[in-house]
């Protein structure tokens, strides 16, 4: 047992498998009492049993950790208060947060239904929502806290999962803006882009060059959580094995001007090309090599 988190009072949600139970141990192990939520559910999403979060409670427990379980489904605002109110009545405050939980429903877009969307826009970045809204309110009145959104490098998009590269973009929006709108209350947001080997990365239909282990990823949220970092906020990190990455702030990264108070579209087909021009797009360069890997059938991340 480590100190990193000695005293402080941590909710994981999607801590019942991969990273999430991976970031769950080592809160625990760093001195943490953790409220591990997790509705039980498979990959797509379905299928809940409470049994998940149970087991990982065990774990710490076994390990001499302090833990309790919250089978609650993070979709609902309900199902987000809970987990904070199980915080507060096991353990009478509430230091950090961190989302994990989410799912997969793949499909091309011109193929993708509103039941494929909207539970993984649910999960995602409406999970995500539900328990930064509690918690927020819990750390707004503590004057200290650490909010911590799970995003990924689909939200650069994808082929085939539209719905989660928009909810994954959308949560770093979010971890932005809560960023943004606590800081003068002592509270920091920040957001995980990782890669790591789970039972949705084994499904990657390209090899991975960089892809690490969950307990990697759980280094570095230990470290987002722990008072080392209070001076960290509106951020997202990656980090796949060995690699350890900042992504960058948006910015604009080149403009024009009109000559007079507007642009006609004549001017714009003048001036956007060599004035302002394109920023090219690193995906793309994937996608011929992503088109091969799932015509064979191949799935090189799984163990």
């Amino acid at each position: 047992m480590g100190n990193f988190l000695a005293g402080k009072v941590i909710a994981v949600t999607g801590a019942g498998r991969g990273i999430g139970r991976a970031v769950a141990l080592a809160a625990a192990a760093e001195g943490a009492r953790v409220v591990v939520n997790d509705y039980g559910v498979s990959v797509a999403g379905e299928s809940p049993t409470s049994e998940v979060a149970a087991s990982v409670v065990k774990e710490i427990e076994a390990a001499g950790g302090e833990a309790v379980a919250v089978a609650d489904d993070v979709s609902t605002m309900a199902g987000g208060q809970r987990i904070v109110d199980r915080a507060l009545s096991s353990y009478g405050r509430l230091d950090g947060v961190v989302c994990v939980a989410g799912i997969l429903r793949e499909r091309m877009l011109f193929n993708m239904s509103e039941d494929e969307w909207d539970p993984v826009l649910a999960t995602h970045l409406k999970g995500t929502f539900t328990v930064f809204r509690a918690a927020s309110a819990v750390m707004r009145k503590q004057r200290a806290g650490t909010l911590i959104g799970f995003t990924s490098g689909n939200h650069q998009g994808s082929v085939s999962q539209a719905n989660y590269s928009a909810a994954k973009g959308g949560i770093i929006s979010l971890v932005r803006s809560a960023a943004l709108g606590l800081h003068k209350y002592g509270v920091t947001a920040n957001a995980v882009a990782p890669v790591a080997r789970t039972r949705m990365s084994a499904n990657v239909p390209v090899e991975l060059a960089e892809i690490g282990e969950p307990e990697d990823v759980a280094a570095l949220v230990v470290y987002l959580l722990s008072d080392r970092a209070k001076e960290i906020t509106g951020q997202v990190y990656t980090i796949a094995g060995a690699k350890l990455a900042v992504w960058a702030q948006p910015r604009e990264l080149r403009a024009a001007y009109a000559e007079g108070s507007s642009w006609t579209p004549e001017r714009i087909a003048e001036f956007l090309p060599g004035s302002v021009g394109v920023d090219p797009m690193p995906m793309l360069v994937q996608v011929e090599a992503m088109e091969r890997a799932a015509r064979d059938g191949a799935r090189p991340n799984a163990q």
